[in-house]
């Protein structure tokens, strides 16, 4: 079985060798072995693990997430709902991408034969312009949830040292700026549904809930009502909500 280097490790996934050593301090990837100079030697099943680690921050998880995740007894199935997500996305932006080039081979088709150009294509490139600011809304959406997540982890440290130093005019102010945190964080979720990987059941979860669910805007700790289990779950938009923007 090969061993390899972390530089090994690091050209092989395209990353920096700063990475795989960091992976390694958060407990993410740890090396199968060490050499006798204290060297980092890593293994087939751990080269496998990164790549694996890389593909899942490309689809937008945080680190923290993929190391819960990866400690799952359920990793596998939570893996397989969210590849099956990305796969979704994938097909829907492939055949937005094909009708997109079907326009524009119309629209050169047009201009060459210096025709009127059809109002169905004009509103089919319309149709193209929106969906391309739903997926900037979506971009914007996870950087909303993480920004979300280390302003909330500040507001704690913030509101502790406010108690302790006997600013009540401050926690005023910081109870107004916490409350619009709160209504911003519900307003985004409230078109979310949650997949569970233990029983594959499909839920809204309530706003309560939702809130109060640790995790990212990929996977979400929480309880299913359906099995009753306490598990990683995957998150995406509401089939409706899909359906109605298609």
């Amino acid at each position: 079985m090969p061993n390899y280097t972390t530089g090994e490790m690091a050209k092989l996934c395209d990353v920096s060798v700063r990475t795989v050593q960091f992976y390694d301090t958060k407990g993410i990837l740890h090396p199968s072995d060490l050499s006798e100079g204290g060297r980092r030697i890593y293994g087939e099943e751990d080269l496998g693990k990164l790549r694996l680690i890389c593909m899942l921050k490309t689809i937008g998880l945080s680190l923290s997430s993929i190391k819960s995740v990866l400690k799952s007894e359920l990793s596998g199935k939570i893996l397989t709902v969210l590849l099956d997500e990305q796969d979704h996305l994938l097909a829907d932006e492939i055949k937005e991408k094909l009708k997109r080039k079907e326009m524009i081979r119309i629209m050169k088709e047009n201009i060459r034969e210096k025709a009127i150009v059809p109002v169905n294509t004009i509103l089919g490139i319309e149709d193209v312009m929106e969906k391309k600011n739903r997926d900037r809304n979506t971009i914007k959406l996870a950087l909303i949830y993480t920004v979300v997540g280390v302003v909330a982890a500040s507001q704690l440290l913030l509101l502790a040292w406010l108690i302790a130093s006997h600013l009540w005019w401050a926690l005023v102010v910081y109870g107004l700026t916490a409350l619009t945190g709160i209504l911003m964080t519900l307003f985004q979720l409230k078109d979310t549904e949650f997949v569970c990987p233990r029983c594959g059941s499909v839920f809204v979860p309530s706003r309560k809930q939702a809130f109060f669910s640790t995790g990212d805007h990929k996977v979400r700790w929480t309880t299913c009502p359906a099995c009753g289990h306490k598990e990683w779950c995957v998150l995406r938009k509401r089939k409706r909500m899909v359906e109605v923007g298609s």
